[in-house]
């Protein structure tokens, strides 16, 4: 079925609101388009600037383009017993990527930084996003839920690759260990 792709890059949230009494904020975003809704990573970085560099693809039908107007980005501070702290939101309006790409047929907008929107409806801190929209391409029918799934699976991190690396040094060492041991005298 024609669709068409939104791919959003999260890139970086900078002087937005610290939350915490103590200790290092865990910053992370709700991301939502239409019916779709991911969850980022939990932020790497410091008080004023908290890194994800993730990407999420969001893929809808050409019939379904017309009628989602915009993303919403919700930032959230995680706490030890809550589920979560409103830091503030950033919402982008898509009528000018979604007309412009579909009449190329591919738009990307390098990323820039977007007012973040407490509350109170001041403005602190910006998030900077990107965005890529490609237009008429074959798209599959899948439910939020199998999105939301496939967002889930493990991604292997820094310290998993450590541990697979050790273990290969481990096992190598230990084959010429035994092997040298074996021609010796």
């Amino acid at each position: 079925m024609e669709g068409g792709i939104l791919e959003v890059l999260l890139v970086n949230a900078e002087g937005i609101r610290h939350t915490n009494l103590v200790g290092r904020p865990d910053y992370y975003v709700f991301i939502e388009c239409g019916e779709h809704l991911y969850r980022s990573k939990i932020s790497s970085g410091e008080n004023e600037k908290a890194w994800w560099n993730e990407k999420f693809t969001f893929e809808f039908p050409m019939y379904d383009w017309k009628n989602l107007t915009h993303l919403k980005f919700t930032i959230m501070n995680r706490q030890l017993f809550s589920d979560g702290q409103f830091v503030g939101e950033t919402i982008i309006h898509l009528g000018g990527i979604i007309t412009e790409g579909c009449d190329r047929g591919f738009l990307e907008v390098k990323p820039a930084p977007y007012n973040v929107v407490l509350e109170d409806d001041t403005y602190r801190g910006q998030l900077k996003i990107g965005l890529k929209f490609i237009s008429n391409k074959d798209v599959t029918e899948r439910t939020p839920e199998q999105i939301t799934e496939e967002h889930k699976k493990p991604k292997p991190t820094e310290c998993g690759r450590i541990v697979h690396l050790w273990r290969t040094l481990w096992w190598w060492s230990s084959f010429f260990y035994s092997r040298d041991s074996k021609t010796q005298p």
